[in-house]
Order: C-alpha cells, then sequence, then structure tokens
C-alpha cells in the first residue's frame, strides 16, 4: 500500500472519528503529496514521498523553535501536534551510536580526513539514512569526526 493510499484511508478514519486535528494535518500531507507529483509530472514512489513528509517534519521541528523563542506556546502546542502525526508516518529514527557507526563507515569509504572533506562524506551518509535520521545532527556528527 503506497503512503498516499494509507493518508487517504486514515483521512477517512479521522472524518469517522471526528478527530479534526489529525484530519487537517493528513489533508495537508496528501495535498503536499500532490503538489510535489504535479510538479515532478510523474507520480511519487514511495521513496519520494517519504522525503515530502521528511521534509514537512523539518519544518515543523524549525517552527517549533521560533515560535518557542518567540513565547507562542499556542503556536508550539498546534505545530507539535502536526509533527507528532506526520512523525507517525516517517520510518523510525536512527539513534545516535547507529547514526555514528554509518558517519564512521562513510569516512572510511571516501577516505576522508579533514573537515574539508564533508562534501564527499555527506552525500554518502544521507543515501544511507534516508528520511531516518534528521539532516543537521547527521551533519554535526559528521563534522565533529572530521575535525578530530
Amino acid at each position: 500500500m503506497s503512503l498516499l493510499s494509507r493518508l487517504t484511508d486514515d483521512m477517512k478514519a479521522a472524518m469517522k472519528t471526528g478527530d479534526k486535528d489529525r484530519l487537517n494535518t493528513i489533508r495537508l500531507l496528501r495535498g503536499q503529496i500532490k503538489d510535489a507529483a504535479i510538479n515532478q509530472q510523474k507520480e511519487l514512489d514511495e521513496e519520494e514521498e517519504l522525503a515530502v513528509l521528511a521534509n514537512a517534519a523539518k519544518k515543523r521541528r524549525e517552527s517549533i523553535l521560533a515560535f518557542e523563542n518567540a513565547g507562542r506556546d499556542d503556536l508550539v502546542e498546534k505545530e507539535s501536534k502536526e509533527l507528532k502525526v506526520i512523525e507517525s508516518y516517517l520510518p523510525e529514527q536512527l539513534g545516535d551510536e547507529e547514526i555514528e557507526k554509518i558517519v564512521d563507515s562513510a569516512i572510511q569509504d571516501a577516505g576522508a580526513q579533514t573537515i574539508k572533506d564533508l562534501g564527499k562524506v555527506m552525500p554518502v551518509v544521507m543515501d544511507k539514512v534516508k528520511g531516518r535520521a534528521d539532516g543537521k545532527v547527521v551533519s554535526q556528527v559528521v563534522k565533529s569526526k572530521l575535525s578530530l
């Protein structure tokens, strides 16, 4: 079952239960996936659909930080609810230890030694962690390993 089909089924279930927050978020996600398909002029595969959701989750995390800094607790709560729904469709996130193992492997494969080799390592790591780790976290781990 494709992600879009699953979202459609969950949208119908949310309508029946009256869960407006979940319903609105799912509608938003379905729209973003459909927009991406229109922009690319083709049906999205599972990986591309997950990329759309990962981008939506990233935007929510950034919004939550901005709203916390501005003292807007009402908006923090709204964005947090949306993020929780989005994350329920994303694959389970990797832990720090797993990310470090992948980074170590990528550094060895790329023959990287200094921070100047960041551009060689990041694409390899991001390809391996697709949707299962935040790019900022990965970048920080790679930078810390290469700056030693």
